[in-house]
């Protein structure tokens, strides 16, 4: 856990302008900032920056929240991940906590980073000496610029070249980062040699690991001679193959844009593809795909193609990569899978055949639906009975992993047209619950547990967080009426201090029931003043509203109590005084809402 205190100097010191004007253009709008929502295609830009409540708000798809928000969901960082990287862009430390790793665990991941990226300059400087290593990439059709956003590099042939850029050489800090290892005389030597090095990049722009491609051996003494052809560095506590994805960092936006995230197997591919103007490729690290790495695409983009060799090793590693992918389809999430031609790879293929042959092929991949039932079918004889019972029995596994919705209603269905069966008979023999799918709420459209006026206070508290302090304690317990529990939430969190600006309160409130609300209200209010000078006055309005509403329904329960006792009849005429002062205050506003 990050302390709230903490959270809220962190958005006191960030302007959430500079930190998505980085990552996506934005234009002085009146007293705002606007641009082309960066979650959404859009030709005319609605995605608005209110640098004064620091909170973003996007009136086509609705997305908003404040710099944290923003850094989750554009770079599809975690909560904390997203903190440190503001923290660290403003010169604070995150306080450590228990719930996090200790601060020696914490130094060590600072180190080993700082390490890998000497490493990965060294590599990326002794490039333009190596003509072998130039002429390779040229070779293969890379462009000097295309070399340079992936900060490809070379390390050179010989045991110790590393020693150069660590005076430390034989330190720890080398060989926790997996740069060097030891043989058996105790002699250090570098892991990486004679080889086209890609720095693995994670999605802060870190540099956590490298990928090697092993150039022709330059004689029987070569260092790298015997060596495999690829190698990546070894497990650390920054890199971990099953969670990281190479080329992600780089194709953020281009998946963005083209609303698709492309999987190949290897860094050339990766790179060859971005060479030809397809950027948004990235490829697994030497590992079969794992669920870690399709949650993370999946919160890229609404669209994964998986895109393999067409022989029998592809087909396997496309059919592993079908299977972890069922849990996290939920309905408007899409995977699909590209075979190519035998012999060929993503690499080749753009280059011998050009961009346009290769996204029409794209196009028209092969949904993970049709895949997953082509291939049941082909593994049985659908010509009898016992091998539709079979083909029924293969699916059930499957289609038990996936989430209740309309895709799995679909596959029911279609799995039941190939077992000559029925769709219930299948979603019976499958134990998948009921056929009909319960219908999903919309999309962002987050509960409103208060009532209208309580709601135009949360909008009232949230463009002008100050009028909280108006707040008298009886006015207070007004709101401990039905519908008001968003209105108390916020006046109590105010009145404690620390939350100045609607970011802040947004960021305070992000765990409670009623944050879905607050952030909706915020986006929907972004365009208002927070200096709105009626603001106050409109607080006070809402107030005298409410004690109006409780004050009038109390008068019409005794009036329609019947005979009154003296202290009632006391009770009842103090209501008819209190309402008269009350539309006395506010007679034109109290009309209106009549």
């Amino acid at each position: 856990m990050i302390p709230q205190s903490f959270i809220q100097e962190l958005l006191g010191r960030v302007d959430i302008v500079d930190v998505i004007d980085r990552h996506v253009k934005l234009k002085r709008a009146g007293a705002n900032h606007a641009a082309c929502c960066p979650f959404h295609n859009e030709k005319t830009p609605s995605f608005t920056v209110s640098q004064a409540k620091q909170f973003y708000h996007c009136f086509g798809c609705g997305a908003h929240g404040t710099a944290i928000g923003f850094l989750m969901e554009y770079s599809g960082l975690g909560f904390v991940e997203a903190v440190k990287e503001l923290a660290q862009g403003v010169g604070l430390k995150v306080p450590e906590s228990r719930a996090e790793p200790g601060p020696a665990r914490a130094r060590e991941a600072q180190d080993l980073t700082a390490v890998l990226l000497r490493a990965a300059q060294f590599y990326r400087s002794r490039l333009k000496d190596a003509p072998g290593a130039i002429a390779y990439l040229r070779k293969r059709g890379l462009s000097g610029e295309v070399a340079k956003h992936f900060g490809i590099g070379y390390a050179p042939d010989g045991w110790q070249n590393l020693a150069a850029a660590f005076s430390d050489y034989d330190g720890e800090p080398l060989a926790a980062a997996g740069l060097v290892k030891q043989n058996e005389e105790g002699r250090r030597y570098d892991v990486f040699r004679n080889r086209i090095v890609f720095p693995i990049v994670d999605l802060r722009g870190n540099v956590i690991g490298f990928g090697g491609r092993v150039l022709e051996a330059g004689g029987a003494d070569s260092a790298a001679q015997g060596s495999p052809k690829y190698l990546n560095s070894p497990e650390s506590p920054v890199f971990e193959k099953g969670r990281e994805l190479y080329g992600l960092y780089q194709a953020r936006r281009a998946i963005r844009e083209s609303g698709r995230v492309v999987v190949v197997e290897g860094y050339m591919d990766v790179v060859a593809l971005a060479q030809a103007g397809i950027g948004n490729a990235v490829a697994t690290l030497g590992t079969a795909t794992t669920p870690v790495h399709v949650q993370k695409l999946l919160r890229q983009t609404d669209e994964v193609v998986f895109c393999f060799d067409g022989d029998s090793a592809g087909r396997r590693a496309a059919w592993r990569a079908l299977e972890v992918s069922l849990a996290h389809l939920q309905d408007g999430k899409q995977v699909k899978f590209l075979f190519l031609p035998d012999g060929e790879d993503p690499d080749t293929y753009v280059r011998g055949r050009g961009r346009a042959e290769f996204e029409r092929l794209l196009a028209a991949a092969q949904p993970l639906s049709r895949f997953l039932l082509d291939d049941l079918a082909g593994r049985h004889d659908l010509a009898s009975a016992e091998g539709r019972a079979a083909l029924i029995h293969a699916a059930r596994p499957l289609l038990r992993q996936l989430p209740a919705g309309a895709l799995r209603l679909q596959l029911a269905r279609e799995l039941a047209e190939r077992g000559r069966s029925t769709p219930e008979e299948v979603t019976a023999l499958c134990e998948l619950g009921p056929s009909t799918p319960p219908r999903a709420a919309p999309p962002r459209a987050p509960t409103r547990p208060v009532t209208p006026l309580g709601e135009r206070l949360v909008r009232l508290l949230l463009s002008d967080p100050a009028c909280a302090a108006a707040v008298t304690p009886a006015e207070r317990e007004l709101l401990d009426a039905p519908g008001f529990a968003p209105v108390a939430e916020l006046i109590d969190l105010l009145k404690d201090g620390g939350c100045s600006t609607p970011a802040m309160l947004i960021e305070a409130t992000r765990d409670s029931p009623h944050a879905a609300l607050y952030r909706s209200v915020a986006g929907e209010s972004l365009t208002a003043s927070p200096e709105d000078p009626g603001a106050a006055d409109a607080f006070a309005e809402a107030f005298r509203r409410l004690e109006h509403d409780r004050v009038k329904g109390e008068f019409e329960r005794l009036n329609a109590a019947g005979p009154l006792s003296d202290a009632e009849r006391q009770r009842f005429h103090a209501l008819i005084r209190r309402l008269a002062e009350l539309k006395g205050a506010s007679r034109a506003g109290v009309r209106q809402e009549t």
